[in-house]
């Protein structure tokens, strides 16, 4: 196997998803744990264009953008296909994995919105509740009698959603609220239960209080930079 490195936050929804990708395919890999405020020289050197994370670098090469990458590892290591094989069921699939993305700049209000303010902390969940809804009702690869989006087996979809979906938990328990009702997202909340709970997930799941904590620290790192300028 060429040499495979991972760059990124452990935190990041982004980042889990390749590391998802890599423990379910059981690819062994270096893990490179970025600096949100100090990246390194290889990081920058790698994704000049971004400057983000999640980057792999397979072989000296680098591929940048989470869904990009899990394609490209799907593509690469065949065990535990993830990307749909029927031409209709893959386009399907690349349309709920390009709506999941919608979810980070809808959660990311969460992060820094004031608790004491209903007007502004309803405005916030309502637009995360929004793309919860059109999941709940609109997207047919979410049935009934399966456990995931692929059916029996996670998919890529399962992977580009429950990463924005445990990003989304976290700001629930960082802000002690709660938007993904069981009660008005039954469908999805039964998904993501099952999609946590899944072994590879479980085992790759960061822990909620060490999650909280980091989003605190990004929260007042942002409002000391604001408070200074």
């Amino acid at each position: 196997m060429a040499d495979l490195k991972l760059h990124g936050f452990w935190y990041s929804p982004f980042t889990m998803r390749v590391i998802w990708t890599l423990k379910l395919k059981g690819i062994s890999y270096e893990n490179i744990e970025e600096d949100r405020y100090n990246k390194s020289p290889q990081l920058l050197e790698y994704n000049p264009v971004h400057k983000k994370t999640p980057v792999l670098v397979h072989g000296g090469k680098p591929i940048c953008e989470s869904m990009i990458i899990v394609e490209y590892i799907d593509e690469l290591w065949p065990q535990n296909p993830l990307v749909p094989h029927d031409p209709y069921q893959r386009a399907q699939a690349r349309f709920w994995v390009a709506y999941a993305d919608q979810f980070f700049p809808a959660v990311i209000p969460l992060i820094y919105v004031d608790i004491a303010d209903d007007e502004e902390k309803e405005k916030a969940i309502e637009k995360v509740q929004k793309l919860l809804r059109d999941v709940e009702d609109q997207c047919s690869l979410l049935v009934d009698d399966k456990k995931f989006f692929g059916g029996d087996n996670i998919n890529i979809v399962d992977i580009a959603i429950g990463s924005m979906i445990k990003f989304l938990v976290t700001m629930e328990d960082l802000n002690q609220l709660k938007v993904l009702e069981a009660e008005k997202f039954p469908r999805v909340h039964s998904w993501f239960e099952n999609f946590k709970n899944a072994p590879i997930i479980k085992e790759n799941l960061p822990e909620r209080e060490k999650m909280c904590a980091i989003m605190r620290y990004i929260r007042e790192r942002k409002r000391e930079s604001e408070s200074s300028t």
